[in-house]
């Protein structure tokens, strides 16, 4: 039996050492920290997972195949696309908002604004303002062409993925969120039952002092508790009402 954490290149030795022959089991860092006897060291990591690993009621990590990671890839470098498109949009708010002028919040009110304020030449924008504008226009456009590429790629994999399919079946479950789970989990066989995937999900009650303030969904203010995986984190929404909850 050979035990390794669950970092970076672990899934890719993992099914290697597995075609030979070993069993291969990954345990995630945090739960082999504890076994750490003293300082940090190789020697002394090694004996830590050699001693993690014997535990009976260890968690390991199911070792992910190479669709699995093609489907993470998507959804992270997706994720960090969308993240910079909203920097920029944030950026270029602020920026005109230094010049007096105040657009409504969102990311469609700035694409319809922004083309009539570098034609407008009444306004008292400099050139090298409108310059930086016309560079921070074509970032935006061409952020959002390599999100709607990613975007039909993830479509095209939720639609010849099987487990995808019956995962869209469930009202508010798109392929984006179907992806990103099958990516995260596979087959969902190391769960026990369903409170255990929501549990790793973070969709579990709040810990608060106070029974009456406990959330059935999450924290204490609506917040989702940590999850295993980031991903699937942003996805799942909670309605600020407190009415309804919904998983997109």
């Amino acid at each position: 039996m050979i035990g390794m954490e669950a970092c970076s290149g672990a899934h890719f030795l993992g099914r290697a050492l597995r075609e030979q022959g070993h069993e291969v089991r990954l345990m995630p860092v945090q739960y082999v920290k504890p076994y750490v006897q003293t300082n940090k060291s190789d020697y002394i990591d090694a004996e830590a997972i050699a001693a993690a690993v014997q535990r009976p009621r260890m968690r390991f990590v199911p070792i992910k195949t190479e669709e699995q990671l093609d489907l993470q890839a998507l959804h992270r470098v997706r994720e960090r696309w969308v993240m910079r498109r909203t920097a920029v949009v944030n950026q270029i708010r602020s920026l005109l908002l230094e010049r007096g002028l105040t657009l409504a919040k969102g990311r469609r009110h700035l694409e319809q604004a922004l083309p009539r304020i570098l034609e407008d030449a009444e306004l008292k924008l400099s050139g090298s303002f409108r310059v930086l504008l016309a560079q921070l226009q074509q970032e935006l456009e061409q952020l959002g062409a390599r999100i709607e590429q990613m975007d039909a790629e993830i479509q095209r994999e939720a639609h010849e993925n099987e487990a995808c399919q019956r995962l869209t079946a469930i009202p508010g479950v798109g392929p984006v969120t179907a992806t990103a789970l099958i990516g995260a989990i596979g087959n969902a066989s190391t769960f026990r039952r369903g409170r255990d995937l929501s549990a790793w999900m973070g969709i579990v009650p709040g810990s608060t002092p106070r029974a009456e303030s406990r959330n059935c969904w999450g924290s204490a203010n609506g917040a989702t508790s940590t999850c295993a995986d980031s991903s699937c984190k942003a996805l799942v929404a909670f309605c600020n009402t407190g009415k309804s909850k919904c998983l997109r």
